[in-house]
């Protein structure tokens, strides 16, 4: 087994998809409509859909601005190789930095927060292992 996607609902679709694109370097795999039950589907990943990764789906419900994010919801993770530059390509992409880059506390680990249009957070994992193709480089 291994995870093929992670869903979010999302507000707008358009500004969606330019973040996770524009801001975090994602491609936009595919999408799809589905007119009779009113939503539409997006999905991205890195790597050109590269099947041993996992992907985003973000999914549109047609009339739906906005939604409760709840307080189980925790954040998305993605490995950068250098947390504090992929922060400065993100703040000049117009994306916002709500934890700037820095060991985690009680540890070495370097890691930032970003926050996605519709208020998801993005955890930035500095690795040394991330590979070439990869988004934030």
């Amino acid at each position: 087994m291994r995870i093929l996607h992670t869903m979010l609902r999302v507000g707008n679709l358009q500004r969606s998809i330019d973040f996770y694109t524009q801001v975090l370097g994602m491609q936009l795999l595919r999408t799809s409509e589905n007119p009779e039950y009113k939503y539409s589907l997006a999905f991205l990943g890195f790597d050109g859909g590269n099947p041993g990764q996992a992907e985003i789906e973000l999914t549109y419900n047609w009339g739906v601005e906005q939604y409760e994010l709840g307080t189980a919801y925790g954040h998305i993770a993605l490995g950068v190789p250098d947390a504090y530059a992929a922060c400065d390509k993100i703040r000049a992409a117009g994306g916002t930095i709500t934890r700037e880059a820095g060991p985690v506390k009680g540890g070495t680990t370097v890691i930032a927060f970003v926050t996605d249009p519709d208020g998801y957070k993005i955890e930035l994992i500095q690795r040394a292992d991330t590979g070439a193709g990869q988004g934030l480089r």
